[in-house]
């Protein structure tokens, strides 16, 4: 099965295009957010404040990278559980997020309001945050410093393996999955 080629910010084409289960290689900008950030980007928002980036078409990796070692742009950029995330999706979304990467479910909330925004939630292995970490090229803080490996950063990406889980139309390849599963163990 061959990976799709998808482009960082995403095309609403491409988007809609993708399905749940599709592998895809990520290139272009992508943002990080964790806990920490996601809630102070919820309190800006409350505030009437600005994003700290405009959030538009972007996608966001729930990543907390681990300090680079000479020589190399990042640490280990393994994935964080998505579901922590859930109580503030929905406003990003609202705003015009439109990829997610994570590993783990998602609230039906979260995926509700993928399909009235036209977003896709993707995954990254678990426990391959070396590997990850060699598309990502470049990497800048560019809000919340002082929160250190939870800081938002701007990433440059090529290649980044990725397989769409939720797409814009709200099928859950988990979902997919696990009754794919119960068919062949009632055969």
């Amino acid at each position: 099965m061959c990976a799709n080629k998808v482009s960082s910010p995403i095309d609403e084409q491409v988007l809609i295009s993708l399905k749940a289960g599709d592998r895809v290689l990520i290139s272009g900008t992508i943002y990080t957010a964790r806990d920490a950030a996601h809630k102070r980007m919820s309190e800006a928002l409350q505030k009437g404040e600005d994003l700290p980036f405009n959030i538009k078409g972007q996608t966001i990796y729930y990543v907390g990278p681990t300090p680079a070692k000479p020589g190399q742009i990042i640490g280990s950029a393994g994935p964080t559980t998505s579901g922590r995330m859930d109580k503030y999706t929905p406003s990003l979304l609202d705003r015009g997020l439109k990829g997610m990467i994570g590993k783990g479910y998602r609230s039906q909330e979260v995926i509700d309001s993928m399909k009235k925004n036209k977003a896709v939630y993707f995954a990254a292995i678990g426990g391959s945050g070396a590997l990850i970490a060699r598309s990502i090229k470049s990497m800048e803080v560019i809000a919340y410093e002082d929160l250190g490996p939870e800081a938002i950063y701007k990433l440059t990406v090529e290649n980044f393996p990725a397989v769409v889980i939720i797409d814009s139309e709200g099928t859950d390849w988990y979902q997919v999955g696990k009754e794919q599963f119960k068919q062949q163990a009632d055969q």
